[in-house]
């Protein structure tokens, strides 16, 4: 009994360290525009979208509900099995922050446990229906729908607005934007938080620690929600730049229609209880806002990386956590084992951050250069028709200068 009790501790508080990777690796879907737009100041922005995650931890169930009974057969699950879900799902998340890739922390965590069942029981033990229907199907459909929700509500704007005040547009635009990433990360505590209660509701379940079909207790929900709220806090700066400046140039116009569309992407799915990929959503919707706006591009070199991202986060963090099981099978040495290469691959990779910080100093600052097709898609693509009051050089290029006359007489030097 005492070592059963020693490995649900250790698997409650690896699935909190998910949960807080989860955080600062998914705070740019809600603040990255706001941040890049100038709406908010960086550190009041990741301080409100922490508070926000944590109230959004108490609204719903239904999500972690679907992690906890709907994706694996709960009997003959191990506490082991979900210890090595999770390092699957830690080590992907830790991986694709380091290089500032926006994927999914969702998608990693269930690719990890399903892996890991699939060493332990075999595939049957995985509920093949709910993985389409609940997870591979919103997984492609979602980030269509809310960037062309997105693209549409940009025009939208920009055509509602033609006769405004530039300056006053501006101005409101931002206020709603701030609204919108505030209503985002309600939506991403109500989707992401109940990921993390629904695997350690999971874990006490296989542990006989509460009864099977039974829903997230009270403490656990408030752990999920405190520790999401912390990583969200400390702010994932690489993702939050590549989603709000690598991506595409970003005005108030278009930050408010991509985090409104978003937030109605992912409140609908948490109501529905599918287990939904806030990133996916909210980078379709930055990318259709991009587009949404005439002379607004998208750095499809930093979209094609993304997507590559995307589609080896399942079956990467699965076989890292098949690995991971098949090593605590051989007992207590071997679950300390794969704790212990999981400490020393976090630390490593944070050493490595090091050598080039991130922070709310220079998050601003456009991880690379448009490229040769973005540049010459801005130049052929005309303005917005109406008062544009924000700076556009980063995607329209500056007009030649004439040459000087050469009859012309020089000006006196100055003296």
């Amino acid at each position: 009994m005492e070592n059963f009790s020693l490995i649900l501790a250790i698997v409650v508080v690896t699935a909190l360290a998910f949960d807080f990777t989860n955080g600062f690796h998914d705070t740019a879907n809600a603040m990255a525009t706001t941040i890049s737009t100038g709406a908010l100041k960086p550190k009041v922005a990741v301080a409100m979208s922490a508070a926000l995650n944590l109230v959004g931890a108490f609204l719903s169930v239904e999500v972690a509900n679907t992690i906890s009974k709907g994706l694996v057969d709960e009997t003959g699950i191990r506490p082991e099995v979900i210890f090595a879900a999770l390092v699957g799902a830690i080590l992907w998340n830790l991986v694709t922050w380091l290089v500032g890739l926006p994927s999914s922390s969702s998608h990693a965590l269930m690719g990890g446990l399903i892996g890991a069942t699939i060493a332990s029981a075999g595939t049957g033990a995985v509920h093949g229906d709910a993985l389409v229907t609940k997870v591979l199907l919103p997984a492609v459909a979602a980030p269509i729908v809310a960037g062309v929700a997105a693209l549409l509500a940009t025009r939208l704007s920009y055509r509602l607005g033609r006769k405004a005040d530039g300056k006053a547009a501006a101005k409101g635009y931002r206020a709603g934007q701030i609204a919108s990433a505030g209503l985002v990360s309600l939506a991403h505590g109500t989707n992401d938080a109940q990921k993390t209660m629904g695997i350690i509701t999971l874990a006490l379940v296989a542990g006989g620690a509460v009864a099977p079909d039974s829903d997230p207790p009270t403490w656990v929900i408030l752990s999920a929600g405190l520790a999401i709220a912390l990583g969200t806090y400390l702010g994932g700066w690489r993702i939050i730049r590549t989603m709000g400046k690598g991506l595409t140039e970003l005005q108030p116009q278009q930050g408010f229609a991509a985090q409104t569309s978003a937030a109605t992407a992912i409140l609908a799915s948490s109501h529905l209880g599918f287990s939904l990929s806030t990133t996916h959503v909210v980078s379709g919707s930055v990318m259709g806002a991009g587009l949404g706006r005439k002379g607004g591009v998208v750095r499809w070199s930093t979209a094609t990386r993304m997507f590559v991202a995307w589609g080896l986060t399942l079956p990467a963090a699965a076989l890292v956590g098949a690995l991971a099981e098949s090593v605590t099978d051989l007992g207590d040495w071997g679950t300390a084992v794969v704790a212990v290469f999981l400490i020393a691959s976090s630390a490593a990779i944070w050493k490595l951050s090091r050598r080039e910080v991130v922070d709310h100093s220079n998050v601003n600052e456009t991880e690379e250069p448009p490229g040769v097709v973005t540049t010459a898609i801005a130049a052929v693509t005309p303005p917005p028709a109406g008062p544009v009051t924000d700076d556009l050089t980063a995607t329209i290029p500056a007009p030649t200068t004439p040459a000087a006359d050469p009859a012309a007489p020089s000006a006196a030097p100055a003296l």
